[in-house]
């Protein structure tokens, strides 16, 4: 089978590779669609992000949707769609025994470099993937239920903020993340939501996703939301850049909650800014339970994520497809057909 494997930056191949053997309770699916992911891109454009270093060639990609081959023992159908989640916590460590499945110890999450030997990745043409992974996508295209891990992760930082009935809401970055980060935060009852970022074209879509108004931070300043302490109660902060955490921070309302969703490296925070504003400062990593809400959300159109794909191309053309999702001028949701 073909798949798509990184060596090193801008050093993508599309290469043979051994088909997994298919096991109890596991299916053996034809992937049919892949979305590229700002991860994959930092693998992509920097051969790694942070610390996270690419150390050997690497299967990429952990947003997918695939046919069922072979069912096994499962109870699945030959010929269903499935979107099947990157995350496989082991089960048995403390954090998973804590509920924590997002933190297990022994976490084998598609695509990533952060342990040694690195954990392959789901863009290859034949994937052998636990039932536990797999969600019905009946109802849905293969590129919507390719969709479901991004906005999971939007889902799970939603979780992590809290009530959000009524709340006034500042999404930072408009790439999919913040872009289904104002999806899930409307779902959940927010009353208003700004959004920034510096490319016109990505803030096009967030106000067709449903922001109330959005600002180019290159263009225009957020003072006007620094009066009286500030205006907003969540902040969804998805740029991973310094630089809008600390703008942003000056808007928030005491006792606030950020939201950090971007992975940019480290950054230097205005402690003193956060002490002063008790404002909560909250970590949000991936997810578990719902990439499943995720799948039904969509399968109810009560989250439309269609207007976030902007590129589909064939697996042969599949570098096109990281070289479009770098670009913010024109690409929101680059992605790949693999069937």
């Amino acid at each position: 089978m073909r798949a798509l494997v990184i060596h090193a930056a801008r050093d993508l191949r599309i290469e043979e590779a051994p088909e997994d053997t298919q096991g109890p309770g596991q299916l053996r699916l034809r992937l049919a669609t892949g979305g590229v992911c700002g991860s994959d891109l930092h693998y992509y454009n920097h051969g790694g992000f942070g610390a996270v270093r690419l150390r050997q060639p690497m299967i990429l990609g952990h947003e997918v949707s695939a046919w069922v081959e072979d069912a096994g023992d499962t109870g699945f159908t030959r010929g269903q769609l499935v979107a099947v989640s990157p995350s496989r916590p082991c089960g048995g460590c403390d954090y998973c025994h804590q509920g924590l499945p997002n933190h297990c110890l022994n976490m084998r999450f598609y695509g990533s470099a952060m342990p040694f030997p690195h954990i392959q990745g789901a863009f290859r043409e034949v994937l052998v993937a636990d039932a536990s992974q797999c969600v019905d996508a009946t109802g849905l295209t293969p590129g919507e239920a390719a969709m479901a891990e991004p906005l999971a992760v939007t889902l799970h930082a939603t979780r992590r903020a809290g009530d959000m009935l009524g709340k006034r809401v500042l999404v930072t970055g408009c790439g999919p993340i913040g872009v289904l980060a104002i999806l899930a935060a409307r779902r959940a009852g927010a009353a208003e939501i700004v959004a920034t970022d510096l490319s016109d074209f990505t803030l096009g879509i967030a106000k067709r996703a449903g922001a109330d108004r959005v600002i180019n931070t290159g263009v225009d300043s957020l003072t006007e939301y620094t009066a009286g302490k500030g205006y907003f109660d969540v902040l969804y902060e998805c740029s991973g850049v310094a630089a809008a955490l600390a703008s942003a921070i000056a808007t928030m309302r005491p006792r606030g909650v950020i939201l950090q969703l971007g992975l940019g490296g480290d950054m230097t925070l205005p402690m003193m800014a956060i002490t002063a504003k008790e404002l909560d400062l909250r970590g949000s990593f991936r997810f578990h339970p719902e990439f499943a809400v995720g799948v039904g959300l969509m399968q109810k159109r009560l989250i439309d994520v269609r207007p976030l794909i902007t590129h589909t191309v064939a697996l042969d053309q599949a570098e096109s497809a990281f070289r479009l999702a770098s670009d913010r001028a024109q690409a929101m949701k680059a992605q790949i057909v693999f069937s």
